[in-house]
């Protein structure tokens, strides 16, 4: 797995409370997608699990620290949501906690990773309760999660909470400039922009094929503008990741909103300031408004509600758009 750089300081932060006997048993990592915090858990479970540790690293010689390279150590637990599943199961919770409760396979540290804490259905993060509180010698829990507020708040209380914070802006854009040397200096600002300065998340989306689904929707919002179609930019929204593309339009919209009060500085989407600026001039700030609060109901319905029908949904959504820019505006 990736180390980055910005987790030097909350990982010996981190290793030398358990050194010093005050590292706590169950750790609450909140950090945004794209952060790192995968590559951060790892590296403390390394820690955690190895038998002849080097200060603050991991041995990599012993036989746990081989068993966890190849990713067959049996104290190394992750909880994740079954394959075609979104959520965590308390049937899966019962089973890992039957296995803690016996003795470490490999007579040293047990440790469990749940890498989104908040795909826990809440019989499944009432059942894990107990076990937080009490759990048997030498057992660790690294809890990450992305939205802490959904969190059970017995759970959150039997926790360490650390937040991870992104790194600073000059330090995410030169690890991004040298993981693609010849990337354009305001994509990488946009992008970084775009995932709140998540580097991992920003490269990513600058990869080509992620970087251009965002180009043929600012080009088809400008084409649908442009000729009053709003119906025009469905294709380039109606896909597996409406989702994120919906998050986009939210940013466009929002820039739009600040560029009328003079504050473009402050814009995510510097590279489309001229669509920004088209959106800005074509509707009112209300208009705005009530456009973006209803993307962000269509996106949260999309994201709550199963078996939705998304093409229907979108289609009304981009009809009643294109019927507001036809109102002349005073």
């Amino acid at each position: 797995m990736n180390w980055y750089p910005w987790l030097n300081e909350t990982y010996r932060q981190l290793i030398m409370s358990y050194q010093q006997g005050r590292g706590h048993h169950a750790l609450l990592l909140h950090s945004l997608q794209g952060n790192g915090a995968e590559a951060l858990c790892y590296g403390i479970s390394r820690w955690l699990i190895c038998q002849k540790t080097d200060g603050l690293k991991s041995c990599g010689e012993c036989h746990s620290c081989r068993l966890m390279l190849a990713g067959t150590h049996p104290d190394y637990h992750v909880l994740e949501p079954e394959k075609g599943k979104t959520s965590v199961s308390v049937e899966s919770v019962r089973k890992l906690t039957d296995t803690l409760s016996s003795h470490a396979q490999q007579n040293g540290a047990k440790v469990v990773y749940i890498p989104r804490t908040e795909a826990l259905t809440d019989a499944a993060a009432n059942a894990l309760l107990k076990t937080l509180e009490e759990p048997t010698k030498g057992t660790y829990f690294l809890l990450g999660c992305e939205k802490r507020e959904n969190l059970l708040a017995t759970l959150r209380s039997r926790c360490l909470y650390t937040y991870l914070s992104p790194p600073e802006s000059q330090t995410a854009l030169y690890w991004l400039q040298k993981q693609i040397p010849n990337v354009n200096y305001n994509d990488a600002v946009t992008a970084l922009k775009l995932c709140q300065g998540a580097p991992v998340a920003a490269m990513s989306l600058l990869q080509p094929e992620h970087w251009q689904q965002r180009a043929v929707l600012c080009q088809g919002l400008a084409q649908a503008i442009h000729h009053g179609n709003m119906l025009s930019l469905l294709p380039a929204i109606n896909s597996d990741k409406a989702i994120e593309h919906i998050g986009w339009l939210l940013g466009l919209l929002a820039d739009s909103m600040k560029l009328q009060q003079q504050a473009s500085q402050f814009c995510l989407n510097q590279d489309q300031l001229p669509l920004v600026s088209v959106l800005a001039s074509r509707m009112t700030n209300s208009q705005l408004f009530d456009v973006y609060e209803a993307w962000k109901n269509c996106r949260y319905q999309l994201m709550t509600v199963p078996a939705l029908n998304q093409e229907l949904l979108l289609t009304n959504q981009l009809l009643q758009w294109e019927a507001l820019i036809a109102i002349p505006t005073l």
